[in-house]
């Protein structure tokens, strides 16, 4: 615990960017108000670079006279970043700390750099010592706010691309309900034009992004060559063996998801597993664990300076995962499976709005606990600094 003192830092009254809760209880009559507290300063509306969030002070500005600044409370504040409720996926620390002598807990938000920010598809935003919807006029400022150039690849805008480049239909059907709270998209009633901004899959100014092609284009393979998933079954243990299925799937990651679950079933086949009269049949591979596989390696891939597909190569003793771009930011080949980075963080909250992605930072443990469930061998995996490759072994 740091020996300052918050108060004489951060002030003693709320506002714009300082916010105090007396408990770290998160629900309450409008929903988990501290993590719309916190979706509220990572948008900074105001501009002032994020804010703070005091935990065990009331809105006085007094210290309670109790406050848990344990480690479970820490880390369970800490979650706020990784479990998908917060998208695009927040910067924040969380600290035990001191204001006016007493302990509190610190939550310190930094400004996003790719807004709107949405709270179980609410965008919430802090115009004074007050944390509201946005309006609006809140969302236009905040989407005009991203910068094209700054922001990472997935929401920067597509050369040559058209809003005909769009299948606008899925946008509305499927997109838009899974991102966006519908009673916000009842409400507002707001133009095409600003709920597709709003979502990032158009710049303000109307031109497709990455990830508008990505997950809602017509055929994303043709503004971004290497987003399409090459599949290839062969019949033995080696490449000069016959082909027995060869794929590709060229559609949007809605259709692609749509297409790969089937085409990885018809090619699991079962076994008989049990002791005495208690059968049970069991495939080859967990489908849990494969689905996990390809859709990590569709969020992370390199879709900016490589022109390859994403792989699926099916022996007949393994199943080979790779796709393009190394380790991303604080990951590295010696902690990927305990540090978690984004490549294309409006990507990623995308799968996690519309359920292709169960929970943040925990695919490689799901994918070794379905494994060791079924029966397979842990999986390998080889990372260089251009691409990642999965391998998971057949159960005997």
């Amino acid at each position: 615990m740091s020996d300052e003192d918050l108060a004489q830092t951060l002030g003693t009254q709320e506002s714009t960017t300082l916010e105090f809760k007396s408990t770290a209880k998160r629900e309450g009559k409008r929903g988990d108000v501290i993590a719309q507290a916190v979706c509220a300063m990572a948008n900074d509306l105001c501009g002032r670079g994020g804010g703070d969030i005091l935990i065990g002070v009331d809105d006085r500005g007094e210290p309670v006279d109790t406050v848990d600044t344990s480690d479970r409370t820490l880390l369970a504040l800490t979650d706020l970043r990784d479990d998908g409720r917060i998208l695009d996926r927040p910067s924040l620390t969380v600290q035990a700390a001191r204001y006016k002598g007493k302990p509190v807990v610190r939550l310190r938000v930094e400004t996003s750099a790719a807004p709107p920010v949405r709270c179980d598809g609410v965008v919430w935003v802090r115009p004074g010592p007050t944390t509201r919807k946005a309006s609006r006029e809140d969302e236009r400022v905040l989407t005009e706010r991203r910068r094209s150039a700054d922001a990472p690849f997935d929401t920067r805008a597509v050369a040559l691309a058209t809003i005909e480049d769009l299948d606008i239909e899925l946008f509305q059907r499927s997109y838009l309900p899974s991102v966006v709270d519908p009673e916000v998209i009842e409400e507002n009633g707001r133009p095409l034009e600003v709920q597709l901004a709003s979502c990032r899959v158009t710049t303000p100014g109307g031109v497709p992004t990455a990830l508008g092609l990505l997950t809602v284009g017509l055929d994303p393979s043709a503004g971004i060559p290497g987003a399409y998933v090459q599949f290839v079954r062969y019949e033995g243990t080696d490449l000069d063996v016959p082909i027995t299925d060869e794929q590709e799937l060229r559609q949007n990651l809605i259709g692609t998801a749509a297409r790969l679950e089937p085409l990885l079933r018809s090619n699991l086949r079962t076994r008989v597993v049990g002791e005495g009269f208690r059968e049970t049949q069991r495939p080859d591979y967990p489908l849990e664990a494969l689905r996990e596989v390809c859709m990590n390696a569709l969020m992370h891939r390199n879709y900016e300076t490589s022109y390859a597909p994403t792989r699926i190569v099916w022996f007949e003793d393994r199943i080979e995962v790779t796709n393009p771009g190394g380790p991303f930011g604080h990951v590295r080949d010696d902690n990927f499976d305990r540090m978690t980075d984004y490549r294309n963080p409006s990507l990623a909250g995308a799968l996690k709005g519309l359920g292709y992605v169960n929970r943040f930072g925990r695919g490689i443990g799901r994918i070794r606990a379905a494994l060791e469930r079924n029966g397979n061998p842990p999986p390998d995996f080889q990372v260089d600094a251009s691409s990642w490759a999965v391998t998971l072994w057949r159960a005997s």
